[in-house]
């Protein structure tokens, strides 16, 4: 890639990333609110991955507890058919175990 096409990815990932910022910073809507509203759209739209780590970061920041992320699974699952649902609840239900794991394990090195 030459210079100046390096040149417009990287502004262009500047500018992405500045524009995500300042979306997600906003005031009217909760950091917590914008991560229901956007795991909706993601699963509505089938992407698996993104959805990964969206639950990943709402779980690790107790944006939403498991409880809540099992309601939002029930949810969903009307609003997004259930194979979408049947496949977001295994991706909780996983993410719910990792993270518990990977808790238990901090608790046992520590003490």
């Amino acid at each position: 890639m030459s210079e100046p096409a390096m040149e417009t990815v990287d502004s262009f990932g500047m500018t992405a990333e500045r524009q995500f910022a300042e979306v997600w910073s906003r005031t009217v809507l909760s950091v917590r609110e914008r991560r229901l509203l956007l795991l909706g759209l993601l699963v509505g739209q089938g992407l698996h991955e993104q959805t990964d780590v969206q639950l990943d970061t709402a779980l690790r920041s107790c944006e939403l507890t498991e409880t809540e992320l099992r309601e939002v699974v029930v949810f969903l699952t009307l609003y997004a058919g259930w194979a979408r649902g049947s496949k977001l609840n295994d991706q909780v239900e996983g993410l719910i175990e990792r993270v518990r794991q990977a808790r238990s394990g901090r608790a046992d090195h520590a003490g």
